[in-house]
């Protein structure tokens, strides 16, 4: 129920003059607030958010137990240091002998022959008349040469012809080394005579050579086959002469 301590009256009036209409306004005091709606329904989903900034990294968790494929291969890293070298190892077994090979040559009149060429000295074979020669292209002394050509039935090599010395010089430029020949000298300072003691037919000395004067009692040729007189104890080229 309304109190109207104050009733107004609005009395409008026409442009004719006549009275239209007149209303009562109260003013009343608020009322005790009443109990509470129940909630609505929810609303629709609102749009999404900005992206926020990525948190920081989690621990790292146990492995797990599935294996996962490997990686392709990367690049390949700078080569290291270059290792020391190791101790020689021991020498292998020698092997078998291998059957000498046979070499023709014209002989004794004119006859063709054979002769088979021990096991190292096939390093070079070349036949010159009724001689061959060959070399297994090692270097020793004058001593160790004869005593191989000896073992191999042969003797160190010695040039009687300029042809029998081309083919003797022909292994030295091979080699690129120096080579003894057959010739030692006598008691005699300069005279040089072949290994089995008789006097030399033919000479291809070096200008001005022998010139040792009897401290010099072997004699070596050079790559353009001439001959200097030299110390047995050289290493050079061993020819043997079959």
């Amino acid at each position: 129920m309304w109190l109207c301590p104050l009733a107004l009256t609005l009395i409008l009036m026409a442009a004719s003059g006549a009275a239209c209409e007149v209303k009562d306004v109260c003013v009343g005091s608020p009322g005790i607030p009443g109990t509470p709606g129940s909630h609505g329904l929810p609303g629709r989903d609102g749009r999404d958010g900005v992206k926020g900034d990525p948190g920081p990294p989690g621990p790292m968790g146990p492995p797990g137990d599935m294996q996962c494929p490997s990686g392709n291969d990367g690049l390949p890293g700078a080569p290291g240091v270059p290792g020391e070298c190791g101790e020689k190892g021991e020498p292998g077994e020698r092997g078998p002998p291998g059957d000498d090979p046979e070499v023709s040559y014209t002989g004794v009149m004119g006859v063709r022959q054979t002769l088979q060429v021990p096991q190292g000295l096939q390093g070079s074979i070349m036949t010159i008349g009724e001689k061959i020669f060959s070399t297994n292209g090692q270097s020793v002394t004058f001593d160790a040469i004869q005593e191989a050509c000896a073992r191999a039935g042969g003797r160190i090599a010695v040039p009687r012809s300029p042809e029998e010395n081309e083919a003797i010089a022909s292994f030295v430029k091979k080699y690129n080394t120096y080579a003894y020949v057959g010739l030692t000298e006598g008691p005699r300072p300069g005279d040089f005579r072949y290994s089995d003691g008789t006097p030399v037919n033919y000479t291809n000395w070096y200008p001005g050579e022998p010139a040792g004067r009897g401290k010099e009692q072997c004699v070596e040729m050079y790559t353009d086959g001439q001959w200097n007189d030299r110390n047995c104890l050289q290493y050079r080229l061993t020819i043997c002469e079959f």
